[in-house]
């Protein structure tokens, strides 16, 4: 039975910062940190101390992680980045409400003393004689120790206390990776029963040593189970600031650890979710679908929609899935002007499927224009009451320039942007995903049934433009940044720009229909052009849905990636390990990587032959620099991702590099010396190319089934007493009424069989663990 965690995060504002520019303000970012590994880096916010971010996470986790930490600082152009503030969760603090944390949270100082990392290797016996007890501790070596010199090493030794006593080893120079090898014995009279502490210092020449974290044992543990491992350092406790004067973070963090059973325990469930596809989804009450669409509501709508949208994916029949909800959708909708306007199951379903497989086709559609606004920087305002003259002096020669013209400039330039977004949609047929126009071809089928009438005959339009313009292209276009399309947020001038295209585009996809209605009265010199582009996006609608296919291929879905994926490409700088004498910045060379289930390979360009190896097949080290924190932490979550089913990858390894007959991580002599540094394999960031994992997503679901499980046997209950007092006579109603007690005592028991297979694993695993 493998167990899995995942962590949910969205750093959504932040305010009262305080200023660390000049100029009074500060150009905020966040860094996340998991057990002192960083994984991902949020994009910076310039000149503000009330940033939003508005960035989600999922990052997939071991199970023994401890606290996970949020740092804010000010980027600088020169010298290093000014550290604003932090917030350290727990794990304790995160599991105490089952929803997760939501609210605002304080930023504390960065105390050094308490930025802490590594692990040390300790072997302690406790033995006594006639002379008294004596506390013999080996301290081997320690890992990943913070670097606490200019050199971006430590020197550091230990301290070892036991009741009065205290005994220290030698001090290793220049390392974060120290072997001592020592064991240290310390004698006390009989009396008291005292703890153990170890702790971790980095000599100093000059001034005080600086703290590198500590490990605590209680008299209890020394005597039932003596410590003989790896243990996490830890900080000296203290009081967090609580005062608020460094302002504060809203943050959303959500921790799901679970146990996944084998396939074949969720076998039944998910024949019970086929079966839901096949019966007649307008009148279904009882199937797991049915159920679930209850159940499901505010944030876990979208976490059950993506889970079920991958179910159904990996076995070819998302689109009917997708069918299934659209005709439950469109039975219970009278207005047409309401169709899939809220936040339903289908309407999240529907867009969870349009990311996960029509990212790569949004990608091609919308890059090359949103790029152009970001790099030309263009003033762009229609809204008299926004309107700044001084700022777009720039725009004329002749003084500042009047209103009409910057509304006549602007004008010109948002129809260019607009221009180019519409030819670049409505040309974009082939393009388009194949499962993803079959999607909308069943849609477009549905709503013409529900609704035949002439007077509706946008209906089957708005229906597809809705997913595909509202909740699909505007977003994409308003927050590039969520959607891959950039690696920064826009300053406060472009995010202004994109509003105004991703209003006009949302304007496109209702077909005109809101024009000139409501408050932007502003955006009328705009009408012209939109309403010559609707007619075109009616034209690509109709390509889009004309289109001949069955459902997708279907198959067992994968839990890894299939080698020939591409899991991620792009630029990177490449040398290789050079044995002699400090790499310069020249060595290192521009290549074109492509990473695959199979291999990763590089070229110069992305057009030129691939390389795979040096021809040798004698292995070697490669060094690979990434542009910033952000990308280096998505290539090593792909790098795990796609090595996952690698049994021979190493366990550990050398941060370092073998120079002058030592390694200069942890100063080892020896070239083939085990390495010193763990391999973080399990860290790695969840996205819209995860590789599908049928038993977790089936596990996900069961555990949502789990919840109204109660509501289902009052439910059972209400029916039966109902066939008591009331004698109902042979005829349909008594079948159906017989059909829907028989499914829901068949799902019952499916879920009972699921709870007790989980019990029989856990006790397994138990016993397993005694032994």
């Amino acid at each position: 039975m493998a167990k899995s965690g995942s962590l949910s995060i969205r750093v959504v504002e932040g305010r009262a910062l305080p200023a660390k520019d000049v100029s009074g303000s500060s150009d905020p970012y966040c860094l996340v940190k998991v057990d002192d590994e960083v994984v991902a880096r949020t994009a910076t916010v310039w000149r503000s101390l009330s940033p939003f971010w508005g960035e989600e996470y999922t990052v997939h986790l071991p199970l023994d992680f401890h606290h996970l930490a949020f740092y804010v600082l000010d980027e600088d152009t020169v010298g290093h980045d000014d550290t604003i503030g932090k917030i350290s969760l727990s794990k304790e603090a995160i599991t105490a409400d089952p929803r997760g944390i939501d609210s605002w949270i304080n930023l504390s100082r960065v105390d050094p003393d308490a930025e802490v990392q590594g692990e040390v290797y300790l072997a302690v016996q406790l033995l006594e004689d006639a002379r008294g007890r004596c506390l013999r501790c080996h301290v081997r070596q320690a890992r990943d120790l913070a670097p606490r010199d200019i050199s971006g090493t430590s020197d550091p030794f230990a301290r070892v206390f036991w009741g009065s006593h205290s005994l220290e080893t030698s001090t290793i120079k220049k390392t974060r990776f120290p072997h001592w090898d020592e064991v240290l014995e310390l004698r006390e009279t009989r009396g008291t029963a005292s703890p153990l502490r170890v702790e971790l210092w980095d000599w100093d020449m000059v001034g005080k040593n600086d703290f590198l974290g500590m490990v605590e044992f209680t008299p209890q543990t020394l005597q039932q189970k003596p410590p003989n491992g790896w243990f996490r350092l830890l900080p000296f406790p203290r009081a967090e600031d609580s005062g608020g004067s460094l302002g504060a973070l809203r943050l959303k963090v959500r921790l799901t650890e679970d146990r996944v059973l084998p396939s074949q325990c969720y076998q039944p469930l998910m024949d019970l979710l086929l079966e839901s596809l096949q019966g007649p989804a307008e009148e279904d009450t009882t199937s797991p679908l049915a159920v679930l669409e209850e159940l499901a509501s505010g944030d876990c709508r979208q976490d059950l929609a993506t889970k079920l949208v991958k179910l159904f994916l990996g076995r070819g029949l998302a689109g009917s899935f997708l069918d299934y909800l659209t005709r439950r959708e469109v039975a219970r909708t009278n207005d047409p002007n309401t169709l899939f306007r809220s936040n339903s199951l289908a309407s999240k379903s529907m867009e969870q499927f349009m990311k996960l497989v029509g990212m790569r086709y949004l990608h091609e559609v919308l890059r090359p224009v949103i790029s152009r606004v970001f790099e030309e920087k263009k003033y762009m305002e229609l809204d008299p009451c926004k309107m700044d003259l001084n700022r777009s002096r720039r725009i004329s020669f002749k003084g500042t320039p009047t209103e009409e013209q910057v509304r006549e400039t602007s004008l010109g330039l948002l129809t260019g942007y607009l221009g180019s977004i519409v030819d670049a949609i409505v040309s974009s047929v082939g393009r388009c995903p194949l499962a993803l126009r079959l999607a909308f071809r069943k849609l477009q089928r549905r709503v013409e049934e529900r609704f035949p009438g002439a007077e509706h005959q946008d209906v089957k339009y708005l229906a597809i433009s809705g997913f595909l313009f509202l909740r699909f292209f505007a977003p994409a276009i308003l927050t590039p940044k969520l959607f891959d399309l950039r690696d920064q947020h826009a300053d406060p001038q472009t995010s202004r720009s994109l509003l105004l295209l991703a209003k006009a585009v949302q304007s496109i996809g209702n077909l005109g229909q809101q024009l000139g209605q409501g408050k932007e009265l502003w955006l009328a010199p705009l009408h012209p052009f939109l309403l010559q582009s609707i007619s075109r996006v009616r034209d690509f609608l109709d390509q889009l849905v004309d289109v001949d296919g069955a459902e997708e291929p279907g198959g067992p879905a994968c839990a890894l990636v299939q080698p020939s994926t591409i899991v991620r490409e792009g630029f990177l700088l490449k040398r290789k390990e050079e044995p002699a004498g400090l790499a310069t910045r020249f060595a290192f060379k521009k290549r074109y990587f492509r990473l695959s289930g199979r291999d990763l390979s590089y070229s110069k360009t992305p057009e030129w032959q691939v390389v795979t190896q040096d021809g040798t097949g004698v292995p070697h080290t490669t060094y690979l620099q990434c542009k910033n924190v952000n990308d280096l932490n998505q290539w090593l979550s792909a790098l795990r991702k796609a090595s996952a089913a690698n049994q021979d990858k190493l366990t550990a390894c050398h941060p370092g590099a073998f120079r002058s007959g030592r390694w200069t991580c942890c100063l080892q002599a020896e070239r083939l010396a085990a390495g010193c540094s763990r391999t973080h394999s399990a860290v790695t960031l969840g996205d819209w190319s995860d590789p599908l994992d049928p038993d977790a997503e089936a596990q996900a679901v069961y555990r949502q089934l789990l919840l109204g499980r109660d509501q289902l046997r009052l439910k059972l209950l209400e029916d039966s007493s109902l066939d008591t007092a009331v004698e109902v006579g042979p005829g349909k109603d008594s079948d159906v009424l017989a059909q829907q007690r028989a499914a829901t005592t068949h799902l019952l028991q499916v879920l009972d069989d699921l709870e007790q297979a989980h019990k029989e694993f856990q006790r397994r695993g138990q016993g397993q663990m005694a032994l």
